[in-house]
């Protein structure tokens, strides 16, 4: 951070105005009004808590205490999680940017059979909400009775499905669903909004399409009355959007989502361009997003779209492997999503799933992931549910996440002035998703004030660079030219630039930089945080000229306002992704670490490898911070802090191959979906195996030990004894299992079993990571390494 911020001197101050050259200029008009919102046609339940908070809903967005709120939700499913982790996990979600956690509920879970419900340990739903109320965060419910969320029968349970239709107004399923709601009510007695707890509002059923006498609308209908009689009165009720969804326009609203691949498809190639990466101007429903029942005509979610607002629940930050599709995305094909999705006006970002976990097994051993060896549409994993999520299933802080963070901390500071702002497209817009040459972009705006989006990133297909581009956007009260100077727009660029923002005070024209955050410095001003758009020269316009910053970054003035300095920090993309937004001793600060950092108990929480000093640079300064060995060096602008390492070194693993594959068995097609479905039980018989050997004391000092297994091969699985710790489908992503919820004794062996790929599997694996099979080679198991990775966590008192 040291040379960012110093790199005032290096900024150059030019006349505004735009520069004629051979430009290739994007256009689009943004006079026209817009509609204004509506309300009266959504049922809300009770919307005002004790405390006098409100939340409300019209036609075009959320409001919370009668202001616009644009929030971030995210999904952690509490009973494929271990109970430990919930408290910290759900601090570290809030420090990402998350506003609500959204949860399942499922059935098969709780009542594997007929009789008592389970909400201990691991499954208790009214602690985990307790503690997501603590960590600052709203919540969400998903009740089901029908979930999908690749669980086995999507979460009903097996004595159910064995003895009665479901998912429609049958007397004897409603029966068991209304006593499934009483006990989520009795569960959420006193944690609902109206009762000053985090629970504004619940999700009914999923992917609901199903048309007939006793569904449809009606049997929606009929399970909205149910949690109402389990004392479920919240302000929002919520039905999955896609898919031809069927529901009672008015009692409930949709929620839409969509995805960058589709890991439930049956191709073993890649697949064309898909709908998330391209704005859409005339719907809010994506293609297919894997629903198990299919649509026969449209739904109420097309006749809807001038009622409700535009609202997000399963945008995916990752996406699960399938047994027959096994997509690994990067970072940038999520990110990418979120200019995107918002420029086509999301009024609620909502992803699934922001934490990953791993399905609960029965007591006799029996899995509830979906399979179609129960009927299911796809094949997963047994106890993995990953999801390439941006946080693991141990907490682990994934690449992707760093990229998220920027455009929710954006949400959390401008988006209650986006929530209003109408979609506007501009001149030529591409003819589809495949079309990749035409330019993809969208203004929102309210009068003269707006956002510009901007996507140049499709997942597996280059785009070619737009050259010399200007944007013009005409608003009521004038043109907007930016940049001043044409600039190249490369393959992969994405970003959200603003128009006229007002930077408290200080009018901005335009800016070439994405805005971050805000943070109120004190004697020092007021700080606007933007990031720099790579290959894009950064420039802010403001009344009295241009600001140029050089590609590094750095700080500057912008003017006075009210008596106060309002200065812009630009970032690039190497400090970007350290930025965490922390409410820290009674002000909002930024923290920039490579580690994962929150708060609890009023400290900075840091956590990373136990090998590796815990460093984060802090401003504004914290006033006093403490912690045993913490070194603080402060410089121009940041505060300095590192706690030393605890280890050298990290545990050692003592590896051992007990037993050499033999000949895997060809992949059979079939199921539901007539493509590769997951091997019998019997195929494991040609796995190979290795021992893996634990050190025979505990490390001293770590919050938890990470198994980091590199193998290539079908499925790997991990056991202790006769066990199932985990297990996972080959990808090229590495797998990493948290050994600390197991209470696993020092010097355990683990045993590792890798079935053969074959070389003929009908299975997709992206190009990058599929094996190349030499020739003659007709099966591939190999364990490339094995290694234990000490976490720890450490705490610094403001």
């Amino acid at each position: 951070m040291n040379r960012l911020l110093t790199l005032c001197a290096g900024l150059t101050l030019a006349a505004t105005g735009s520069t004629a050259g051979a430009d290739t200029l994007l256009r689009l008009d943004a006079r026209a009004p817009a509609a204004a919102p509506t309300t009266g046609h959504v049922q809300l339940g009770t919307a005002r808590s004790p405390q006098g908070h409100t939340l409300a809903i019209n036609s075009q967005y959320l409001l919370k205490d009668g202001q616009p709120w644009l929030p971030v939700m995210g999904e952690y499913h509490f009973s494929r999680a271990p109970a430990a982790q919930w408290a910290h996990q759900l601090r570290l979600m809030k420090a990402s940017g998350v506003d609500v956690v959204a949860s399942y509920v499922f059935w098969n879970h709780h009542q594997p059979h007929a009789g008592a419900f389970d909400w201990r340990g691991n499954r208790d739903l009214r602690r985990f909400v307790q503690l997501a109320q603590a960590a600052g965060l709203h919540v969400v419910v998903r009740l089901g009775p029908w979930a999908h969320g690749e669980a086995r029968y999507g979460g009903i349970p097996d004595w159910v499905v064995d003895a009665m239709p479901t998912r429609s107004n049958d007397a004897e399923y409603l029966g068991h669903v209304e006593r499934l709601y009483a006990e989520i009510g009795a569960q959420l007695k006193g944690l609902l909004w109206k009762q000053g707890g985090p629970v504004i509002g619940v999700q009914l059923e999923n992917e609901y399409n199903l048309r007939g006498p006793g569904r449809g609308e009606a049997h929606i209908s009929t399970l909205k009355a149910l949690a109402l009689k389990a004392g479920l009165d919240v302000p929002l009720y919520t039905v999955t959007g896609w898919d031809g969804t069927v529901y009672p326009s008015g009692a409930v609203t949709p929620v839409f989502g969509g995805y960058p691949d589709e890991p439930w498809a049956t191709s073993t190639q890649e697949l064309p361009p898909k709908e998330t990466h391209a704005f859409r101007f005339d719907t809010r429903v994506s293609g297919d997003l894997g629903a198990q029942t299919q649509a026969h005509a449209p739904g109420t979610a097309e006749t809807d779209k001038d009622h409700v607002p535009f609202l997000g629940a399963e945008y995916g930050p990752g996406l699960p492997a399938m047994y027959r599709r096994r997509t690994l995305v990067s970072p940038d094909d999520i990110a990418a999503m979120l200019p995107v999705q918002l420029g086509s006006g999301v009024n609620l970002f909502g992803y699934y799933m922001f934490h990953g976990g791993r399905n609960p097994v029965t007591a006799a051993g029996t899995g509830l992931e979906e399979s179609t060896l129960s009927g299911g549409y796809n094949d997963t994993p047994r106890i993995s549910y990953d999801f390439q999520a941006p946080l693991g299933p141990d907490g682990q802080q994934r690449p992707v996440l760093t990229k998220l963070r920027p455009f929710h901390y954006f949400l959390q500071t401008h988006g209650a002035q986006l929530a209003t702002m109408t979609v506007r497209a501009p001149e030529r817009t591409p003819a589809n998703p495949a079309d990749l040459h035409t330019p993809r972009w969208a203004v929102r705006s309210q009068g003269d004030r707006g956002f510009l989006f901007f996507n140049n990133h499709v997942r597996q297909y280059p785009m070619p660079t737009h050259p010399a581009v200007r944007f013009e956007v005409q608003l009521p009260g004038g043109t907007v030219t930016l940049p001043s100077q044409p600039v190249d727009l490369p393959n992969g660029a994405y970003f959200i630039w603003p128009l006229n923002l007002d930077l408290d005070g200080v009018p901005l024209h335009y800016a070439t930089a994405q805005p971050v955050t805000r943070v109120d410095a004190g004697d020092q001003g007021i700080v606007h945080v933007f990031a720099s758009t790579p290959g894009v020269p950064t420039e802010f316009s403001v009344p009295d000229g241009l600001r140029h910053l050089p590609p590094e970054g750095g700080l500057v003035g912008l003017g006075s306002a009210h008596g106060r300095k309002v200065r812009v920090l630009v970032l690039p993309p190497e400090q970007l992704a350290q930025l965490q937004v922390l409410d820290l001793a009674g002000k909002r600060r930024l923290v920039f670490s490579e580690q994962q950092a929150w708060v609890a108990n009023g400290q900075l929480q840091l956590r990373g490898p136990a090998t590796q000093p815990l460093r984060a640079s802090v401003f504004p300064a914290l006033p006093h911070p403490k912690a045993a060995g913490l070194q603080v060096r402060q410089d121009m602008l940041m505060q300095h802090l590192e706690l030393p390492a605890t280890r050298t070194a990290d545990p050692v693993l003592q590896v051992q191959a007990t037993r050499a594959a033999g000949t895997a068995p060809p992949v059979l097609k079939g199921g539901l979906a007539g493509a590769a479905v997951q091997p019998v039980p019997e195929a494991f018989a040609t796995a190979a195996t290795w021992a893996l050997r634990l050190p025979r004391t505990a490390p001293a000092r770590t919050e938890d030990v990470l198994l980091e297994l590199d193998f290539v091969g079908d499925i790997g699985r991990l056991f202790a004894g006769t066990r199932l710790l985990d297990d996972w489908y080959y990808n090229g992503q590495t797998w990493q299992i948290g050994l600390k919820q197991f209470a696993l004794k020092p010097g355990a062996t683990l045993s590792l079993s890798v079935l053969p790929l074959r070389a003929d599997a009908p299975i997709y694996i992206d190009a990058a990571h599929r094996p190349a099979f030499a020739a003659g080679q007709t099966q591939v198991a190999d364990l490339r390494s094995a290694r234990l990775r000490a976490v720890r966590q450490g705490a610094i008192t403001p």
